[in-house]
């Protein structure tokens, strides 16, 4: 029962531990909010893990509607608190994976009508954007010395307040990492590795060790 158990949570160790490097926060950037327009009372934005996320707090007594890639609505924070997202928004789905790397229904575009699904009434919404992240492979281009920390680019990301045209400005710096760091990507990687060897050395005795016969 002991090895049958231990099998079943290097199992499950590995599954968890796949995913979650595709959809977290880099070492190396640094995404911050500059503005919000329009500007107010009871609007406020923050980036959660670095460049990972952001966290949109509406308590302005105004719907909020954050607009998608195609300038489509895409999430909307109603003024008593309801936070809806549009699933007929391509956004909806881009913005699960880190690099954009999802199936699409086929046929949705700015004109196509929204489909809002409550997810909650707290007044806030956390998404993934990938207008406020480096989306490429490896160092951006603007970076010259990997060690020096350096603006990569401004970012936007549009939204109405009350039906007036707004949005959230932020910038996208790189940040060295103190001796150079282990990428994340990496020690997910090795943690992976370290698993699939504890599984290989677990099969291995428990072949060498059942009578013969014994059934799993």
């Amino acid at each position: 029962m002991r090895r049958r158990t231990a099998f079943a949570v290097a199992l499950a160790a590995l599954a968890v531990a796949a995913p979650a490097s595709a959809h977290q926060g880099n070492p190396n950037f640094l995404s911050q909010v500059d503005a919000i327009e329009p500007g107010g009372d009871g609007i406020s934005v923050e980036i959660l893990n670095r460049d990972d996320a952001l966290l949109l707090h509406n308590t302005s007594g105004e719907d909020i509607v954050i607009l998608g890639y195609e300038d489509e609505p895409y999430a909307r924070l109603l003024a008593d608190g309801t936070v809806e997202v549009n699933e007929h928004s391509e956004a909806y789905y881009l913005n699960e994976d880190r690099f954009a790397k999802v199936d699409v229904p086929e046929g949705l575009d700015a004109e196509t009508p929204p489909k809002w699904k409550e997810i909650s009434r707290s007044g806030r919404f956390e998404w993934h954007d990938h207008r406020a992240h480096w989306m490429g492979e490896g160092r951006p281009p603007q970076v010259a010395d990997p060690d020096e920390r350096t603006k990569v680019f401004d970012w936007e990301v549009p939204m109405t307040v009350g039906g007036r045209p707004g949005a959230i400005a932020g910038t996208l710096t790189w940040t060295p990492t103190p001796g150079g760091g282990i990428p994340t990507a990496a020690i997910f990687a090795l943690a992976a590795v370290l698993i699939l060897a504890f599984l290989a050395v677990f099969l291995i005795r428990r072949r060498r060790d059942a009578p013969s016969g014994e059934a799993w």
